[in-house]
């Protein structure tokens, strides 16, 4: 007899001689066991059992039910094995899983597709395959549903080539053409990137569905080039096999559309989407709207579709942040991470990374410093990727030693994670370090990535270190990453940048594919050295093989002008601006009022300033610049007046430019009342560039112990410009005494420089001091220095095509 009596209590079961007692959260049952043969064949008791395996959801409970079932003579019950696999998996006990599954099985291919299934959706998708294995080591047989999920475990393990085996299964059963079979094939070939495979597994496809479809809709949409556009050709073909696309279909129709940045055709989608009520209220397609709207340049129509949201959940809330910093508005991202805590909601890992991030973006160091201590105080368990944002964070917010100390914390490191430890470095003007860094990378046994390698030549650029920069083009050969552009053009500019144009030249005429930054980093190159002519001869090669230029080849063509005075040239450059519209582009313009300048076109320069400088504060500097070169501290002081007057605030390279001015020009009151006014009035504390101007200015006027005192506000090591300075208005003055005093000092600091034993020589020889004289020379002879001869750039040119 069997009793049932509802009731509340724990779950538990008792033994006790002729009753078996199992109590859950909502009832009682009795079972009289006087009779277990009976018993065992009752099948209500194989369904009781099963009924409460269903509910079951703690470990002992779980155990306990399992040894009743053993107890009545249910041990190999397929069916209740079926239900106890299952049970144990969901609460990850595999070995009690697999002990099961030894007990229950035989040949019967429809409980391995139970199994596979079963550990399919516990997510052991290990467990899976292995499963998968045994099936074909026993030649059970196979069919769509054993295939199907284990093709899906494949795919969310990454484990590609062993979906490919089984692929070559379907085939050998004849299931390539199945829809299910076909639909995880698709998936598998369009994650691993052969989406060519995926179309041609798609085409096998005997009935295609809209499952099949949006399968391959989904794979191409996840393109990262022209082959995306394919998305739209697939469904105009569904829905020619009168075949509507569905929720999954837009979301993947939305993502093609956002790549692509095609805002008409998303807001086709969104229309359809209305029109059939898909995704009403559905938080996934209402998120990928979002994130087409702010990729495709509508962040008004995201924000409206986020604010309607009726339940606006941290996954939405994410995206809404996410697209205002692709938006490049982290201002705003960060304001919606703020009234997401003010409304009480839990931000995830996630939702913190990019609230650092837009942090990072604005070097907000409180606001970033306020999330790092909320994590703290929750205990929050970050992962990488909050890391990397916090250690980018403060590598930005230049407190490099909180972020070493982050990325110290971290065990196992990725190259994203080292990449920025180096882009910190870099940041911070600690190009060496960026290097060790790097080295620590390879030494772990961590893969550089082509932005490691990019850091590492801008290091080496930084440090003009032509031995480690051919070093690092060596291992990029041996790594075979000679074939990325980007790379190249960053060796090329690191040869420039060291001195060496004949290998950057030899670089970049060795290149498949030159784009404009090659053409522009090889300009730049000749610029900086003095070869103008051959950065004429480039951009000319350029325009031949008509390729867009932009402002920076027009900026460097015009300083190649201006090396050689060609006013002609220049002009005819200020004209082509206006035929092109790029008469509004303010670094071309200022590198027009430059070069006019520097031909001695000051009036043109004016002009040009006065129709397009409008507020910018480059072009006034740009001005001022020309003024002071040309030694009208006049005009520069009128300029200066003006800026103060439209209300725009100087800078340091303002009054470096306006200090250089009254130096050549000799105005001594008015140089004073500016550097005065650079503190009192701006709050700009004056670098070593301003002090070396202000002691330049007083020792041209004779006010040698004023600019003396200049010097002693100066750092020791950053001081040397200015003595030099002095010491050379010392010999003019003739104050031998104080020269001696400088003379000292500036041997002090550069013991090794032959320029400086030459100007202390000369002090000691005008005050007839031959004893120091000799002195001096016997040192300079005993530790081999030598003078370096002067050479012009003409001369420099003719050796280079001598050579």
């Amino acid at each position: 007899m069997i009793t049932k009596v509802y009731t509340y209590g724990i779950r538990s079961i008792v033994h006790s001689n002729n009753l078996i007692q199992y109590t859950n959260a909502q009832s009682r049952f009795f079972f009289n066991t006087s009779s277990k043969e009976q018993l065992s064949q009752s099948p209500f008791l194989s369904d009781t059992f099963a009924s409460f395996l269903d509910n079951c959801s703690d470990v002992f409970s779980l155990r306990k039910l399992h040894a009743s079932i053993f107890a009545h003579g249910l041990g190999d019950s397929i069916f209740l094995g079926s239900k106890l696999l299952n049970c144990y998996a969901k609460v990850g006990l595999l070995a009690e899983s697999r002990l099961i599954v030894d007990r229950i099985i035989n040949h019967n291919l429809s409980l391995w597709n139970s199994i596979l299934v079963g550990y399919f959706r516990t997510c052991h998708f290990g467990e899976v395959l292995w499963r998968y294995s045994n099936l074909r080591q026993w030649q059970i047989g196979l069919d769509s549903s054993a295939i199907t999920f284990s093709l899906k475990s494949c795919i969310e393990l990454g484990s590609l080539e062993c979906g490919i085996g089984i692929h070559a299964d379907a085939l050998k059963f004849g299931l390539n053409a199945d829809r299910f079979v076909g639909s995880s094939l698709i998936a598998l070939y369009s994650r691993r990137g052969d989406i060519e495979d995926a179309a041609r597994v798609f085409d096998e496809i005997t009935y295609k569905d809209v499952v099949v479809y949006t399968s391959m809709v989904t794979g191409f949409a996840q393109c990262s080039d022209h082959r995306v556009y394919a998305t739209f050709w697939v469904v105009r073909c569904m829905q020619k096999q009168q075949l509507e696309p569905n929720r999954v279909t837009l979301v993947s129709l939305l993502q093609a559309a956002a790549h692509l940045e095609a805002l008409e055709e998303g807001r086709s989608i969104h229309a359809y989407a209305i029109r059939r009520s898909i995704g009403c209220s559905d938080e996934v397609l209402e998120t990928s709207l979002m994130g087409m709207y702010i990729k495709c340049g509508a962040p008004t129509t995201a924000a409206c579709i986020f604010w309607k949201m009726e339940a606006r959940t941290i996954c939405s809330w994410n995206a809404m942040i996410a697209g205002q910093l692709q938006m490049e508005q982290p201002l705003e991202g960060l304001n919606i991470f703020s009234q997401m805590v003010q409304e009480n909601l839990m931000p995830d890992l996630i939702t913190l990374a990019n609230g650092i991030l837009c942090c990072v973006n604005l070097k907000y160091l409180r606001q970033g410093k306020s999330i790092h201590g909320y994590i703290i105080r929750r205990e929050v368990q970050l992962d990488l990727v909050a890391i990397t944002a916090l250690v980018d964070f403060y590598s930005k917010c230049n407190n490099l030693i909180q972020a070493r100390e982050l990325f110290d914390s971290v065990e196992t490191c990725d190259a994203v994670l080292y990449n920025v430890m180096m882009a910190g470095y870099l940041e911070n003007k600690f190009a060496g370090d960026a290097i060790k860094t790097f080295i620590e990378m390879v030494g772990r046994g961590v893969k550089p990535n082509i932005s490691s390698f990019l850091s590492l030549l801008s290091a080496s650029s930084e440090l003009k270190d032509i031995k480690g920069g051919t070093c690092i083009h060596g291992y990029i050969l041996r790594h075979g990453f000679d074939w990325n552009t980007e790379i190249i053009n960053n060796t090329i500019y690191m040869y420039a940048k060291c001195g060496h144009m004949v290998y950057a030249r030899q670089l970049f005429d060795r290149m498949r594919y030159k784009d404009l930054v090659s053409w522009t980093s090889m300009m730049m190159g000749y610029v900086c050295h003095g070869h103008a002519d051959e950065a004429i001869t480039l951009f000319r090669m350029m325009h031949r093989e008509k390729l867009d230029y932009d402002s920076i080849a027009l900026t460097s063509l015009l300083q190649a002008f201006s090396q050689l005075a060609c006013l002609s040239l220049a002009k005819e450059v200020h004209c082509h601006l206006y035929r092109v519209h790029l008469d509004r582009e303010i670094p071309v313009i200022n590198s027009l009022i430059s070069t006019y300048a520097k031909c001695g076109r000051l009036d043109i320069s004016r002009d040009v300033f006065e129709h397009k400088s409008g507020q910018c504060l480059t072009s006034w500097n740009t001005m001022i610049a020309a003024y002071a070169m040309h030694a009208n501290c006049v005009e520069v002081l009128k300029l200066l007046d003006r800026m103060k007057e439209e209300k725009v605030k100087p800078d340091v390279v303002t009054f470096t430019s306006i200090l250089t001015a009254c130096s050549h020009s000799g105005f001594v009151e008015e140089g004073l009342q500016v550097f005065r006014s650079m503190t009192e009035e701006y709050h700009i504390t004056p670098n070593e560039v301003h002090y070396n101007c202000m002691v330049d200015l007083l020792s041209r006027a004779g006010q040698l112990e004023e600019a003396y005192d200049m010097v002693k506000c100066l750092p020791s090591t950053k001081s040397i410009s200015a003595i030099g300075a002095l010491l050379s208005a010392c010999r003019v003055h003739r104050n031998t005494e104080m020269g001696e005093v400088i003379g000292r000092q500036l041997l002090e600091l550069e013991p090794d420089n032959s320029s400086a034993y030459s100007l202390v020589s000369n002090i000691y020889a005008e005050a007839g001091k031959w004893d120091e004289v000799a002195r001096l020379r016997a040192i300079v002879k005993d530790k081999g220095l030598k003078r370096i001869p002067g050479s012009s750039v003409i001369e420099l040119d003719k050796q280079t095509y001598e050579m």
